[in-house]
């Protein structure tokens, strides 16, 4: 087990580690707009080439290990085997953004210029279907295009909301375990994305990946039915949950210990003030398909779970406890009642903080390096004690974030383990 494994080991079971581990690019919650991946790579005088886009939707750019080196981070991801759009990825093909970027991405994506200078994406690259997402031409990502077509309004069928899950073949989880012996070989903490086991989530509900998605695949129809129709929810997430457990036995034997977090769930419950949905609803719907999935992973791996959940969610953190998660991200400290010491305070012992370094929204982006450097300081003082904290910024790393900023915040890191914490 190389150090870096063991750092991050550490920090996950709540000891203090040799110093504060670091992720930037483990998982597409923790990741970096492409555009800030190369100007980081120029910084550094690394070898020019394309930043590979592997999770487009976002415009996340792969970080290979000279920049992870240079970085000096602790974790690195398990390359998922399709983007949103249903695209494989592993092949890659060169393209141009709209802001004059070149870069790679995944040969079968298939993407259109309009003529406002905006750019459309088909699922799966099959361009007999309508767009799925477009980015706008003042953009740097992808927003999903609602296609909904008609359905039972009265009586939908929670079968047709579970059209893109299905069970693993054979070639998937070859490809599943390739790229888990490769991600181990790096000596990188590896972090893995469980394929289908957000319920709920925004990227599902649109169907971004179905060339003619069926059922109910509007926001505000999902939001609306939490409501309303609590018993076909129920019974999307338990069609749903069934496929997740059959393909995590599947990946266990491919993989075994070769994970070490696994990222379960990436729904966001929350706004900048409050929570979109009250505890109530979250606990009899959601928590009982997270305590399926967390149960059997507990129960048969040696993996960590991790929460992915945006906003002002303090109300729903006692829950996403007990619902068997043992990481949340991003840790959103700017939004209402999430401020960094309380969830220290409450939660620190039981729960992982697996960002919260830095806020992306406005200090990282807009503030000067004093600024970042400051307040990366200051999370660090407050997270670490104890262990329970793995170092990331409040989300992805947005498009046009001041390079400085970004090497202010790593500095701040490389600071406080120089301190002894």
């Amino acid at each position: 087990m190389t150090d870096r494994v063991s750092r991050i080991l550490d920090a996950v079971n709540h000891r203090e580690p040799d110093r504060l581990p670091v992720d930037f690019g483990a998982t597409t919650v923790t990741g970096m707009h492409c555009s800030v991946v190369d100007k980081l790579r120029e910084h550094f005088g690394l070898t020019k080439r394309l930043v590979k886009v592997y999770d487009p939707y976002q415009m996340l750019g792969y970080i290979d290990s000279d920049l992870r080196e240079a970085m000096d981070v602790d974790a690195v991801c398990v390359m998922p085997l399709t983007t949103y759009f249903g695209n494989p990825i592993g092949e890659w093909k060169e393209w141009r953004t709209v802001w004059g970027q070149a870069v790679l991405i995944p040969s079968e994506m298939e993407v259109d210029q309009l003529p406002d200078g905006g750019m459309v994406v088909y699922p799966r690259g099959d361009r007999t279907a309508l767009p799925s997402a477009k980015m706008p031409s003042l953009g740097f990502y992808f927003d999903a295009i609602e296609r909904q077509g008609e359905y039972d309004g009265d009586n939908p069928d929670p079968s047709d909301n579970v059209e893109e899950f299905s069970v693993l073949s054979d070639q998937a989880l070859a490809r599943i375990a390739l790229n888990a012996a490769e991600a181990r070989k790096t000596g990188y903490a590896t972090v893995a994305a469980i394929p289908g086991a957000t319920f709920g989530g925004v990227s599902s509900i649109a169907g971004m990946s179905l060339p003619n998605p069926k059922g109910m695949r509007t926001l505000t129809d999902w939001y609306m039915a939490l409501v309303t129709m609590p018993d076909f929810v129920q019974g999307v997430f338990e069609l749903q949950s069934e496929v997740v457990i059959k393909n995590l036995e599947l990946i266990h034997q491919a993989v075994g210990d070769a994970y070490d977090i696994v990222l379960v769930c990436g729904t966001d419950f929350g706004t900048q003030t409050n929570s979109l949905i009250p505890k109530q609803v979250f606990d009899e719907l959601f928590k009982p398909f997270h305590k399926r999935v967390n149960n059997w992973i507990h129960t048969h791996t040696n993996w960590k779970t991790f929460k992915h959940c945006c906003g002002a969610i303090a109300a729903l953190i006692e829950s996403f406890i007990e619902s068997g998660f043992d990481i949340l991200n991003p840790v959103q400290c700017s939004a209402a009642g999430m401020e960094a010491d309380g969830l220290k305070q409450r939660y620190g012992d039981r729960l992982v903080f697996w960002g919260g370094g830095v806020d992306s929204q406005t200090t990282l982006p807009f503030g000067t390096p004093l600024d970042v450097k400051r307040q990366a300081l200051e999370r660090c003082r407050i997270f670490s004690p104890g262990g329970g904290f793995v170092f990331n910024c409040v989300h992805n790393i947005q498009a046009d974030t001041p390079v400085m900023n970004v090497l202010a915040m790593l500095e701040a890191v490389r600071e406080f383990n120089a301190a002894g914490k």
